[in-house]
């Protein structure tokens, strides 16, 4: 039986830049300024935004990112609870 659907994992994967987004754009904050508060560069946190070509964040730059906008790591990560 297989488990994995590569259109769903698709579907995650930029939902959880959209969230990303989303969160940012609460915390009155730029693509720049997360880059900078982050350590991660800017063209990570566009391509990790951009829903065309989805970008696979590793977990610990999740955390950190989470960290600089002050939520918690899992309203990035649970797309099912929009």
């Amino acid at each position: 039986m297989n488990y994995y659907n590569e259109k769903e994992y698709q579907m995650f994967i930029i939902k959880v830049g959209l969230k990303v987004g989303y969160y940012r754009r609460l915390a009155n904050m730029t693509q720049e300024q997360l880059s900078e508060s982050s350590g991660m560069s800017l063209n990570f946190i566009s391509q990790l935004e951009g829903p065309s070509a989805p970008y696979v964040p590793s977990l610990k730059s999740l955390f950190k990112i989470s960290k600089v906008l002050g939520v918690p790591i899992n309203k990035l990560v649970d797309v099912d609870n929009d």
